[in-house]
């Protein structure tokens, strides 16, 4: 990639015809706030000048949201910002992630990855902010992407994998403070990496040669491919394993969404992945290959799609046309184990709509527990949906 390209996917197509990437990133942390309404902040052009300095602007002028016509409806989650900050780097900050592995009563921290540079940062009372540690890539080309958690499975330490614009894999050891690995294979940019919800060694990493790759990190073996034949034809932007890994479900440039089943010759691998000797068997790991995935769609979205998460059986993915949609595979009342290959059906859930998102690779974004939805847009305002409740058409953002 070239050094004026400044994300995933860049090309020339006509503007008129492709959205283009928001070039500047804000972060806005929040935190519930039970004393107030819900509110929506306006603030489009707060601003510091150091990764560490940090400003309250719980004081800041506030525009309550214009509710629908009917009787008012209270939602129950309330916010206020507590803190905000920029990175001193100047470029846009592409992925940022919790890590859910921490024991009850340890730091809670997160990770940002932008320009080369990966950030860790501990969350302290009151809302503040304190930089743990930053990782700056030797290559100052290098615009990283995508950061995902997990932990070594012996010892329980944390370990992060980032990745970005080069198609580098970098497993970073936040104990030993060092990149103790790297992995290869895409030969291109890496758009987001994702671990398996049951085993901690397993990462699934999706690029911009059209291809998914599943990586056992522990013994440094490419487990599976997902792609080729009928797979997608053009960069794939996201990918989500369901909540027992069985399932994965990828989406990109080519406006499809495919559904991968983790099926027995991949499960197999996965096992054979933990006891597989190259110095006694003398061959290459065999790898393999899955060309055809198990269920695929265009009838969602007409344009990139570039976030993608599963929601139980549902599953919830955005592109460039205001609004989120929650669709199922097949009927509703349809066993997602009984959808084949050739079934084109799908079932619109609900929507949920926002504004002034038209640009792509701008991603929302669930909690642990999935009860809360959210997504940031381009002018920095950011839309908060809870999701914990019987009829999702009386869903509202806060």
């Amino acid at each position: 990639m070239s050094g004026s390209e400044t994300g995933p996917g860049s090309q020339n197509e006509s503007k008129s015809t492709y959205p283009k990437r928001r070039r500047t990133v804000q972060q806005v942390l929040q935190v519930p706030d039970t004393s107030s309404q819900a509110e929506e902040s306006g603030d489009d052009n707060d601003d510091v000048s150091s990764v560490t300095s940090t400003e309250d602007c719980s004081d800041s002028p506030n525009v309550m949201r214009k509710r629908p016509r009917g009787k008012p409806r209270k939602c129950k989650l309330q916010f206020r910002c507590t803190n905000f900050l920029k990175e001193d780097h100047g470029q846009p900050i592409f992925g940022i992630q919790f890590n859910y592995n921490t024991k009850e009563g340890y730091p809670i921290n997160f990770a940002t990855v932008g320009g080369n540079r990966v950030t860790i940062y501990e969350c302290l009372k009151e809302g503040k902010l304190k930089v743990v540690q930053a990782y700056i890539d030797a290559d100052t080309q290098e615009n990283f992407y995508t950061c995902a958690w997990t932990y070594e499975d012996v010892s329980g330490q944390a370990l992060l994998a980032v990745a970005g614009s080069r198609g580098i894999i970098r497993i970073i050891s936040p104990t030993t403070m060092q990149n103790i690995k790297h992995f290869v294979g895409h030969g291109n940019s890496v758009n987001e990496l994702k671990f398996h919800p049951r085993d901690p060694n397993m990462l699934l990493s999706v690029g911009k040669d059209h291809s998914l790759r599943l990586w056992n990190i522990k013994t440094d073996f490419c487990v599976a491919i997902l792609g080729g034949v009928d797979g997608h034809r053009d960069e794939v932007l996201s990918a989500d394993f369901n909540i027992d890994g069985s399932r994965v479900m990828s989406c990109g440039m080519d406006h499809s969404l495919k559904l991968w089943n983790m099926n027995e010759m991949i499960t197999n691998a996965m096992t054979l992945s933990y006891n597989y000797d190259v110095s006694k068997i003398k061959k290459t790991f065999p790898t393999v290959r899955n060309h055809f995935p198990d269920f695929s769609t265009r009838d969602i979205h007409r344009n990139y799609v570039d976030c993608v998460r599963w929601f139980g059986d549902f599953v919830l993915s955005k592109s460039c046309e205001n609004c989120i949609i929650c669709w199922k595979a097949g009927s509703l009342d349809q066993d997602l184990d009984t959808i084949k290959h050739t079934n084109t059906e799908v079932s619109i859930i609900h929507r949920f709509d926002y504004k002034d998102c038209d640009i792509w690779y701008m991603r929302f974004s669930l909690d642990y527990w999935q009860k809360i939805l959210a997504l940031g847009n381009q002018v920095g305002r950011l839309y908060v949906w809870d999701l914990d409740c019987n009829d999702p058409t009386q869903t509202r953002y806060t």
